[in-house]
């Protein structure tokens, strides 16, 4: 465990509280948790523990989701786990990528994704609110596979914030899904990729466990209770919630980026 105060734990557990049901709700729950690693780690330690702990932690409480959301949505698991096993291959090798990456780096790289995210939901307002065309063909879930799972993995597995995000769009836009069995899909998908750069950041040495076990506690609470609010509030706060997020966290990232 390194040298954090008390105050920062707390903060810590905190952020992983909110970030689980952030993820749960629509995906995106490292677009809250990994900058708070970044600032709350002592100065001078390595992005990459960062980005490992932030897997640890993030497995946990996306499983929880998972769990929650299979019970009580109608989710085709065995397409989900085809594009997981995709995405564990992709993980992996941004996993491996990523051990060079410096802070200064993932920064700014964070608020690009941020604010593309946004972009996105502001202009497509009705995107996902229709339901579920039918099954998918064969050609939609090979385009699933590659995207969700090889193209969306790789970027976790090498930066991670907003994967779930980014895979629920995917899987809404490729599946033509609803954005509540699209994220319940998600989820699954997401337990894959996570696993994958988990062992692959558990093999460099760079996951702090201590700090990791307590924080996945918060982060399972706030996964299941998070599923459990989007199945009962729908797509349209899940989309107020998901603004708010990201446009708090572009300013925090920028004001400590530049302003600081």
């Amino acid at each position: 465990m390194p040298d954090i105060s008390l105050t920062m734990i707390v903060v810590l557990c905190v952020a992983a509280l909110a970030a689980g049901w952030i993820d749960a709700v629509v995906g995106g729950g490292g677009l809250l948790l990994l900058p708070v690693l970044l600032l709350g780690l002592p100065a001078g330690t390595p992005a990459a523990y960062a980005l490992g702990t932030n897997k640890a932690v993030a497995i946990v409480g996306t499983s929880g989701a998972a769990v929650t959301y299979a019970r009580k949505a109608p989710v085709d698991v065995w397409l989900a786990v085809r594009i997981g096993v995709a995405a564990v291959a992709g993980s992996s090798a941004g996993a491996f990528l990523a051990a060079g990456m410096s802070t200064e780096v993932l920064k700014p790289l964070i608020m690009v994704v941020l604010l593309g995210v946004a972009a996105f939901v502001i202009l497509r307002p009705a995107f996902g609110t229709a339901p579920a065309t039918g099954p998918a063909t064969r050609r939609q879930i090979l385009a699933a596979i590659g995207l969700a799972g090889l193209g969306i993995g790789f970027y976790d597995g090498l930066i991670g914030p907003g994967t779930g995000t980014f895979l629920v769009l995917a899987l809404t836009a490729v599946l033509h899904l609803d954005l509540v069995t699209a994220s319940a899909t998600a989820k699954i998908v997401n337990c894959c990729t996570n696993a994958g750069a988990l062992a692959m950041f558990a093999w460099q040495g760079t996951v702090l466990w201590r700090l990791a076990a307590l924080m996945a506690l918060f982060n399972l609470a706030g996964g299941m209770l998070g599923a459990h609010t989007a199945l009962k509030k729908g797509s349209g706060f899940v989309r107020v919630v998901l603004l708010t997020v990201v446009f708090a966290l572009v300013a925090n990232i920028a004001y400590d980026q530049w302003l600081a």
